[in-house]
Order: structure tokens, then sequence, then C-alpha cells
């Protein structure tokens, strides 16, 4: 528990220092003016994937002990739409509401008040979505076993591919924007 609360700390510290706890620039992303949010969780999905294959190679991690989570796909979509909309609406996700909350910001205040009446309210009504909540099992479901590709390739893969997002946002942060008269 002490672990996870200094990585926690940590990635909050990184996400406030990448301006995050400001809903201003997240909502850059979705006018595909300022893809900060792209390359800090890109950045952090690397790094983890990365360091968790080199722990594992080397036998510091034993593959066995780690958790994966079930995948229950229609309800996983449903969620993430109200999770979307959500951020959408409110300017954060749960990670940089709290780093809004510890910047002093009220806006983050705001939104993980309304963050915890959701859970509370979806607490109250569990029991009545429950078929839908666990409907469509696949099971723990990995990026290796749905492309029939090594962990190596698929290690490869999506450094690739974030490689490419972080050069396709650069291009896309560069270009003249248009002028509104």
């Amino acid at each position: 528990m002490i672990g996870a609360l200094v990585l926690g700390a940590a990635f909050g510290f990184f996400l406030e220092r990448a301006g995050l706890g400001n809903c201003v620039k997240l909502a850059g992303q979705f006018y595909l003016r300022d893809f900060a949010v792209l390359k800090v969780m890109f950045t952090a999905i690397v790094t983890a994937m990365v360091g968790l294959y080199v722990l594992t190679a080397v036998g510091a991690v034993e593959p066995t002990h780690l958790q994966i989570p079930q995948t229950f796909l229609v309800p996983q979509i449903l969620g993430g739409l109200v999770f979307g909309v959500g951020f959408v609406v409110g300017g954060y996700c749960p990670g940089t509401g709290c780093v809004a909350l510890a910047s002093g910001r009220l806006d983050g205040v705001a939104v993980l008040a309304g963050m915890a009446v959701g859970v509370f309210a979806f607490g109250e009504v569990f029991d009545r979505m429950r078929d839908l909540y666990l409907a469509t099992p696949l099971g723990a479901v990995t990026l290796p076993t749905v492309l029939g590709l090594p962990q190596i390739a698929v290690v490869a893969l999506v450094t690739s591919l974030a490689g490419g997002a972080f050069l396709l946002a650069e291009w896309i942060e560069r270009r003249p924007r248009g002028v509104v008269e």
C-alpha cells in the first residue's frame, strides 16, 4: 500500500507538472489543439509496459502474481461511454480531477463531488443492473493473446504506435490555425 501511495503521488505530481490539473488544457485534446493528455498517458503506458516486461524477463516480477482483470465487453463499452461523456462535460478524468483538487481548483472539487455521487448512485442500483454488469464475459484478455503475437512484439508495436502518435500530435499542434473574423 505504501508503494501504491508513493507511485500515485508521483504520478499526480507529473500530471500537475504537465498541466493536466487544468481543464482548459485537458479540453485542448478534444479541440485538437493540445495533445498533452495523449503524450503523458502514452508515456505512462509505455513506461509501465516496458518496465513490467523487463522486470518479468529478469525474474524480478513473477508473471503468475500479476492479476489481469476480467473483460466484460458490453458493460465496459457502456462504462467507457459514460466516462467519456463525463470527461468532456466535467473537463477531468478521476486522476486529473484529484490533481485539480490537490492544486486547489474548485472545478476539480465539483467534478470529484459529481464522481462521488455517481459512485454512490451506481452502488444503490447495482443489484438491479447486475445482469448487465456481468454481460458478455470474455475472461482475461491481453493484447498478445488477441493479436497472436509474443509479448516483445506487442511491446515494440505499442511503443511504435506511441512514437507515431507523438509525431502526429506534434504535427497537428504546429499547423497553422484558421483566423476567425
